[in-house]
């Protein structure tokens, strides 16, 4: 029996307020409850990932900065979520200083890389993760530089908003870049659209261009805008757990779905 290689999806996108943190919790939730066994790295100092999957400030003795700066292997910072087959790498405030620590090594921007190789080598094949989704804070500081050159593909959330087109340019040069230079088999896996409001002509208009822009590339399913989803973090919960049969938690449902019948078709190729 084979067992499957694990998955590492960065989601990225310098502008703040695209719905980054929500995907990846949401993302993560849909997929592990879809069977898959899942890791979540919160790089971002603000932690919103790791409140949102209810881990509390006061539990996270140990973090990804320990990781980042060598001084602890993931599996020793992981700590499991509500949602079975779900964990989480929470994130501290001490990630804010990270970068100035860690400056001067040659091996700068490949901290994150060294150690999901170190956990993709750890414990029984049966035992290991099939998809890790890493969460990035929104600036393409040497934090997002570890996840791209740590990842195998790029998920970019974009708001239905009038700059979507403007900041998604940046980041594709973002990812080109460090495909050149750090990463040759990064990819851009697709990108979601977020926060659509069907009342909203300019939203729709985003939705044309952004297809147009991206083709194929962008999945077909799109997050709606939606009461449910923004209430969920509030109580450290993924909105699959708050409410599963909203419009937000069905549509991150699809979205799993089409994740991993992209990674089978990129198997296959």
């Amino acid at each position: 029996m084979n067992t499957p290689e694990m998955r590492v999806l960065v989601l990225a996108n310098q502008k703040g307020g695209v719905g980054k943190t929500t995907t990846t919790i949401n993302l993560g939730t849909a997929l592990a409850a879809i069977g898959e066994k899942v890791l979540i790295i919160d790089l971002d100092p603000q932690g919103n990932a790791s409140t949102g999957l209810g881990i509390d400030r006061k539990s996270r003795t140990t973090s990804t900065y320990d990781v980042m700066i060598g001084e602890l292997g993931l599996a020793q910072v992981l700590q499991p979520t509500a949602v079975p087959r779900l964990w989480v790498a929470p994130s501290t405030l001490d990630l804010l200083g990270v970068e100035l620590e860690i400056a001067g090594d040659k091996d700068r921007a490949f901290k994150m890389r060294k150690a999901l190789q170190d956990l993709a080598c750890a414990g029984a094949p049966e035992e290991r993760f099939t998809y890790v989704l890493l969460d990035c804070p929104p600036s393409l500081n040497l934090l997002t530089i570890n996840a791209l050159a740590a990842a195998n593909s790029v998920v970019v959330p974009l708001q239905c908003e009038f700059f979507a087109l403007e900041g998604l340019s940046q980041l594709l040069s973002t990812v080109e870049q460090v495909r050149k230079t750090l990463n040759p088999e990064l990819t851009i896996h697709g990108v979601v659209l977020t926060m659509f409001d069907p009342r909203n002509n300019l939203a729709s208009q985003v939705v044309a261009d952004v297809r147009e822009f991206m083709g194929e590339k962008v999945y077909d399913t799109v997050i709606p805008r939606n009461v449910r989803v923004s209430e969920a973090p509030s109580h450290g919960k993924p909105v699959l757990l708050y409410d599963l049969k909203c419009t937000g938690s069905q549509a991150y449902l699809k979205l799993a779905s089409e994740v991993i019948q992209r990674e089978r078709r990129l198997r296959a190729a």
